[in-house]
């Protein structure tokens, strides 16, 4: 029996609390707790840190199986649990594609294996992420793996008829399809954000109605079939309104925002640095501010990181050639709360909601995003939100580097951070 004692500690950025963990379950939340040090009790001395509980990422890139020069399963969890990740969800963009259940069976092999964070593989919409067949949806959901969340995530399943059909299908057990918002005909040799920075450095330009026309398309759609749809990654203002219109109609809606469209914009590209370069792309500053407004109000239901590794070479090139896709993993929380926290929209009640509660009742992660109490499984995180520091990527768990805060100072730092009552990273380290 392994007993943890974690001493003072703001539960939920509340009043210092005492919390015990006997092997893999809270036991007490309370003042004035004690455990016997002649058990071999461990106590953690929180000083007034915030604890959370473990967070969830609906939306990451683990690249394997097929790009493991980018990332592992392995390197991928430590980096989330590093960020104080218990559970991830990986894409399924792989190489092989997870479009069958073999594949995803796989990459939830891996991730028991490892053990630095529960890894829930996505599957596929469409067969090789082509959008012209159904993938193996009911063996995906059946297999081991008990996949709900489908996605062709890097691809808009722009086929009107093919998404309504996936629509059908996952409504049959519960499942939800997350939609790549991107209608590829307004986007070919898009670049960047369509507007007056793309136009002055003469890049193609990705209009924001490629993604608006999508998503009025696909909640209509969810409307009409009785399903769920997620949409990955929204990123425009206009976006917001019309899930904003969606929910006020009863449909079955719901979003994800990143951390980079919370804070970043377009005027970064002004300095052609490739580590700027994402699909969809940064917004302007009247998108960030209504993205931002759209998180604290619920409208945007969680924060998914879209952690997409890639390899030095892939980014280390001039703008054009280079790949999209930015790490996020290490950085998430530190971002939410300089632009979410700091500025008063959320509360760190909110935060957990968003980062853990609700992406983990989306994709169904059994045991995580529950509260800190009694009886509930211990996934937790320690934040030291107090700390300021700039951000290097040298000290990334991940394989990977590309991140576009690299010099720049971010509040807060995971201490700690327990899967099942394990700890997973002790003082800022991988355990």
């Amino acid at each position: 029996m392994s007993k943890i004692l974690i001493r003072g500690a703001r539960v939920l950025g509340g009043e210092p609390q005492d919390v015990v963990i006997v092997d893999e379950t809270i036991t007490a939340v309370g003042t004035d707790l004690t455990v016997s040090s002649a058990e071999g009790a461990q106590v953690i001395e929180a000083g007034g840190q915030v604890l959370l509980p473990g967070l969830v990422d609906l939306h990451t890139h683990l690249r394997e199986p097929g790009r493991e020069d980018s990332e592992t399963v392995l390197t991928g969890t430590q980096a989330a649990a590093s960020g104080g990740y218990t559970a991830v969800f990986a894409m399924a963009n792989t190489f092989p594609v997870a479009d069958t259940a073999g594949v995803v069976e796989q990459v939830y092999r891996l991730g028991r294996e490892h053990g630095y964070c529960d890894v829930q593989p996505i599957g596929a919409v469409t067969v090789g992420l082509e959008g012209k067949k159904l993938a193996e949806l009911g063996a995906m959901h059946e297999s081991a793996a008990g996949v709900t969340v489908f996605s062709d995530d890097g691809k808009c399943v722009h086929d009107a008829v093919i998404m309504r059909r996936a629509l059908e299908y996952v409504k049959a057990f519960g499942g939800v399809v997350a939609q790549h918002a991107q209608e590829p005909r307004l986007t070919e040799g898009a670049q960047m954000n369509e507007g007056i920075v793309s136009a002055e450095l003469g890049l193609g330009g990705w209009p924001a109605v490629a993604e608006e026309s999508i998503i009025a398309r696909d909640v209509l759609l969810a409307e009409h079939v009785g399903s769920r749809v997620h949409i990955c990654h929204l990123s425009t203002a206009g976006s917001v309104e019309i899930v904003r219109w969606a929910k006020s109609r009863g449909i079955d809606v719901t979003a994800e925002v990143t951390p980079h469209h919370l804070l970043l914009t377009d005027e970064m590209v002004r300095t052609y640095n490739p580590v700027y370069k994402v699909n969809p792309p940064l917004r302007t500053e009247r998108d960030v501010m209504a993205l931002r407004e759209a998180l604290a109000d619920g409208t945007i239901d969680i924060v998914a990181t879209d952690h997409a590794p890639h390899p030095h070479e892939d980014k280390d090139c001039e703008w054009a050639a280079a790949a999209m896709g930015m790490v996020g993993l290490e950085t998430a929380l530190s971002v939410v709360q300089r632009t979410m926290v700091e500025t008063g929209l959320l509360d760190w009640a909110g935060v957990a909601d968003r980062m853990s509660v609700k992406p983990a009742q989306i994709g169904g992660a059994a045991g995580h995003g529950r509260p800190i109490s009694a009886g509930e499984p211990a996934n937790l995180t320690l934040l030291d939100s107090a700390y300021r520091g700039e951000v290097d990527p040298a000290g990334f768990a991940s394989r990977s580097r590309n991140t576009p805060y690299e010099g720049r100072e971010l509040p807060g730092r995971v201490t700690h951070t327990f899967l099942r009552g394990r700890a997973t990273v002790v003082d800022g380290k991988l355990a």
